[in-house]
């Protein structure tokens, strides 16, 4: 980024107090004087922000390396007091040096006090003009200094959200692929069609996957697939024990849902409750909008809440992990036992 970029405000503020000072000059000028010669008091305040913005380039280029600073003022101030002399130095020659030669191309001389009467007068105005100059300046660091770390910060936050779903995906892929390969392995001596079968929607599944990449969200379409997907493996197991409807609003299948989050849903109901039971279990799914809610739901007839949020699994935490660094408070997911008996799993999303 340029200087001229990164400071733009300033800048514009620096070019607009010495418009000012000349549009005032020029008025005082009219007002004693009349409009001949109305050059002059532009070539004053001219020659003095020509001047005066080159010294404070000067001193801007060099003391850069005092930013680490800004965090103990009285030291920063102080390193900064050390350009104050440059400025006593070289104002008076350089801008009066200009007006002089101004001046002498028109033909006129331009008269002012005595040389030690006028350094001391202009150097008591540019020790006040480099006081504001420096405090406005060191607000300005200081705020930016500011942004610097908020952004850094977040960033930081960024990233380490980043690595976490990272970790948080590597670790659910193995642990659905084990669960399937578990169902794969019970149906291969019992039928083998049915194994062959489960193995075909298995790798439909991998490839939906796979094709996800690192990506941490999907659209609803893509996580319905997934879901369907895995649902299929785990009816070929208990053909005769479940029966699964889905409800799903068609409008919201373009809205973006953490990727395999309806999944550990429905392998939780599996787990903790068709796998227990001799009778079927009716699972229902349904996606639906609320408000600004986005809501996912898969519950059941049959499960007991204290089964289903038994510690120790990695499902469920997985995916509320997940959700946390997704959404953070926007985001959730409940698990509530049914009036009329089972569990219902919903989860919340910003939609």
């Amino acid at each position: 980024m340029t200087f001229l970029r990164r400071n733009a405000v300033f800048v514009a503020a620096w070019i607009l107090f010495w418009i000012l000072m000349m549009l005032v000059a020029v008025q005082d000028f009219v007002r004693d004087e009349g409009t001949h010669g109305i050059w002059k008091p532009l070539l004053w305040e001219g020659s003095s922000a020509l001047v005066v913005t080159a010294l404070a380039f000067v001193q801007l280029r060099w003391s850069n390396a005092d930013d680490h600073l800004l965090g103990t003022p009285s030291r920063w101030f102080a390193r900064q007091a050390r350009w104050l002399p440059m400025y006593w130095i070289a104002f008076v020659p350089l801008a009066f040096g200009l007006r002089h030669g101004v001046y002498a191309l028109v033909g006129e001389v331009y008269r002012h006090y005595p040389l030690p009467q006028l350094f001391v007068y202009e150097s008591m105005k540019i020790t006040i003009f480099f006081g504001l100059f420096t405090a406005i300046r060191f607000g300005v660091q200081s705020y930016r200094a500011l942004l610097d770390a908020r952004l850094r910060a977040e960033r930081s936050n960024t990233l380490l959200r980043q690595a976490q779903l990272q970790r948080l995906g590597q670790q659910m892929q193995p642990h659905f692929l084990f669960n399937a390969l578990n169902t794969v392995s019970a149906l291969i001596w019992t039928d083998q069609a049915r194994a062959d079968a489960t193995l075909t929607q298995l790798a439909d599944v991998l490839r939906e996957t796979l094709a996800l990449g690192d990506r941490h969200a999907a659209p609803l379409a893509t996580e319905l697939r997934l879901a369907r997907g895995y649902a299929d493996v785990m009816a070929e197991r208990f053909a005769d024990r479940v029966a699964i409807a889905w409800q799903v609003d068609d409008a919201l299948l373009d809205r973006e849902v953490p990727v395999m989050s309806l999944q550990p849903l429905l392998e939780n109901v599996f787990k903790h409750t068709v796998e227990r039971r001799r009778g079927q279990t009716h699972i229902a799914v349904s996606v639906c909008r609320e408000g600004d809610e986005l809501v996912l739901g898969v519950e059941d007839d049959a499960g007991k809440l204290a089964a289903t949020e038994r510690p120790g699994g990695i499902g469920l935490s997985n995916l509320r992990a997940r959700i946390q660094a997704l959404y953070g408070d926007a985001g959730r997911l409940d698990i509530t036992a049914r009036p009329q008996g089972g569990v219902r799993a919903e989860m919340r999303l910003p939609c």
